[in-house]
Formats: structure tokens, C-alpha cells, sequence
């Protein structure tokens, strides 16, 4: 299934990561509390349990980030809802957030989307941001495009950070 992924342009590239530009984005977030948690709050809301009851197709990719102490996930909104026609969430644990554009680094890797597996290519990624004098802006992205059925070996994930470029 081709599912609509966030629009960015590639403006530096090496061997080992791409520096990307982003335009602002819509999210929905929700906090994480178990591993599926996130996923199924934040599923529901794009399957209709909103204030509409609208149904919102699945964009690549989901995000895992910290913020404030909490694991957070986000499902990215198609490019058509902006923050007039957005279906505001029926579960209060669900927010429409606004994810600031910018520049981020971002490496990509296939294979399991295990945490070792992310810290690993991560640490791959900041070390290079460092060696290469980069500011980086955030906490670690961790950024998955396909489904958990998807052999491993055929799996687009990604490490990321915001960066100041």
C-alpha cells in the first residue's frame, strides 16, 4: 500500500546521512504508557473516533519521541487537513499538535525496529552530526514506515534528529 509520506527536500547528502528540510506538519500525539498504547490511540482516531467521525488515512512515518520525560507517538496528518478542518480528537489523551519544519538529520536503516537497533544507528548519526560540528536541536527521532508484518530486511526505518544548519 503506497501511503502519503511528509514532503521534505534533501539538502545535503554523504555516505552515511541526508540533511533534510521539512515545512511545518500536522500531527496527532499522545504519550505513550505501554508500546501499544500509542499506536492504538492514536489509530483510533484516524479510523474515527474523532468529534466528525471521519475517517483519515495512514501516512508514513510514525515518530517516537521524548518529550518532557514521556515517550510520545505521532501519526503525521495527510497534506490536506490544516489547523481549520483538522477533526479535533474525541479521547482527551489524543492532541493535534503542529510539528515545527526545519532542518533534520536522518540515517536510514532496514531491519527489526527494536530499541538496540535504533540506539545503534542513533549513535551512528551523532557522532557524525558531532564530528561533522552540527548542532543538534532534540531529542532522538525514531521514525518507522511500514507495518509490523513487513519482513525485516525489506523495512524502511530511520534515526533523526533536528539540527541547526
Amino acid at each position: 500500500m503506497a501511503y502519503e509520506e511528509s514532503n521534505y527536500e534533501i539538502v545535503k547528502k554523504n555516505e552515511i546521512y541526508e540533511i533534510r528540510k521539512y515545512s511545518d506538519r500536522l500531527a496527532v500525539e499522545t504519550i505513550e504508557h505501554n508500546q501499544n498504547s500509542g499506536f492504538r490511540k492514536l489509530f483510533n482516531y484516524i479510523t474515527g473516533n474523532n468529534k466528525t467521525n471521519e475517517e483519515i488515512k495512514m501516512t508514513v512515518p510514525v515518530t517516537r519521541i521524548e518529550k518532557n520525560g514521556n515517550m510520545t507517538m505521532q501519526f503525521y496528518l495527510p497534506s490536506k487537513f490544516n489547523k481549520k478542518n483538522v477533526p479535533n480528537p474525541s479521547n482527551k489523551d489524543v492532541q493535534v499538535i503542529n510539528v515545527e519544519g526545519g532542518y533534520y538529520a536522518a540515517i536510514v536503516y532496514s531491519g527489526r525496529t527494536t530499541d538496540k537497533n535504533f540506539i545503534k544507528h542513533k549513535d551512528i548519526l551523532e557522532k557524525e552530526l558531532i564530528k561533522n560540528n552540527i548542532l543538534i536541536l532534540s531529542q532522538p527521532i525514531r521514525a518507522t514506515y511500514n507495518g509490523p508484518f513487513t519482513l525485516p530486511n525489506l523495512r524502511r526505518n530511520e534515526a533523526m534528529f533536528k539540527i541547526e544548519f
